[in-house]
């Protein structure tokens, strides 16, 4: 008899491997003489939805001029690029068929660390199913830099995710997916990185929807505060953040905030760095009204603002 824990693997990667589809791209390059030269890419992905939509990163399928789903049954479908959103490495394909299991999606809100995950990849197509890597969560709430931006919220997870295998599922022992695998970080070594999978479905939700994101946009550039920029500038505060630009025409503009204002709450909940805002921004939709607790001088003062939609 297996063990219980091996006994369970098996059964979460049996419930998932149907909905892990294998993306292969084709991208135009030209040489020194301007000649046309095909290149060749490969990732993975999974289905989203029984209507055919299927997620995989971004960088995947960048500037593809075709792309191709493999199936786990060898089915080679054409696929169409309908909405990315470079900013989180996700993007949507679609393909026509009438016969596709979507995956049973997870809740990323509730994810511990040293819990035991599974990164699931087809990056080749082969025969005989998917690629498997066991492991736990290392950390959550990882934040790197990329090419397109800052990726917020990451998991970390020691379980192997080499380049082909980006864009594949992540997932919780009971076969529900928790996060998509990237591997956008090619140095880092016995690192993996996923990205959650309550941000993707927010974000899958509006690019299926309204064929864009919809970003809260309150509109400054800002910087967190620390007691080194307290004693130079002798403010009042040293920790939230400082405000060191305001965009005009922004939600933040309109309002009122000035350069040298300093964020320390919003709706009563405590910004103590720029970490801090983005996160409490980015449970809030434009339109909602919030309430921006600043220091400007030695005053304290509440502001309240209405978010606008990120250009």
């Amino acid at each position: 008899m297996l063990p219980s824990l091996q006994e369970s693997v098996i059964k979460a990667v049996e419930k998932v491997s149907p909905s892990v589809v294998n993306v292969s791209t084709v991208k135009i390059v030209h040489d020194a003489l301007f000649r046309a030269i095909p290149l060749k890419g490969v990732g993975s992905g999974f289905i989203f939805d029984s209507k055919g939509h299927i997620i995989t990163n971004y960088h995947v399928i960048k500037d593809a001029e075709k792309v191709q789903v493999s199936l786990i049954d060898g089915k080679l479908l054409a696929g169409k690029v309908v909405s990315v959103d470079p900013s989180m490495d996700i993007a949507i394909i679609k393909v026509s068929n009438g016969d596709l299991q979507g995956v049973e999606l997870g809740d990323s809100s509730k994810l511990k660390v040293g819990q035991f995950v599974i990164a699931i990849g087809n990056p080749f197509g082969l025969i005989g199913g998917p690629s498997v890597t066991f492991g736990v969560i290392s950390s959550l709430n990882r934040r790197i830099k990329t090419e397109q931006g800052i990726i917020e919220n990451l998991i970390q997870t020691d379980a192997a995710v080499n380049p082909g295998n980006s864009g594949g599922p992540l997932i919780d022992i009971d076969g529900k997916v928790i996060g998509m695998t990237t591997a956008i970080i090619p140095f880092a070594q016995g690192i993996g990185f996923a990205i959650p999978i309550n941000s993707i479905k927010q974000v899958v939700n509006d690019l299926i929807n309204y064929g864009k994101v919809m970003r809260p946009w309150l509109g400054i550039v800002g910087i967190t505060m620390n007691k080194g920029l307290a004693d130079y500038f002798n403010l009042l505060v040293d920790k939230g953040v400082l405000i060191v630009k305001v965009i005009e025409g922004s939600p933040a503009y309109q309002y009122g905030l000035r350069v040298g204002d300093i964020i320390r709450s919003i709706d009563g909940n405590e910004i103590n760095n720029l970490e801090d805002l983005l996160r409490e921004l980015q449970k809030r939709k434009p339109g909602n009204k919030i309430d921006l607790s600043i220091v400007r001088g030695n005053r304290r003062s509440v502001i309240t603002i209405i978010l606008g939609l990120t250009p």
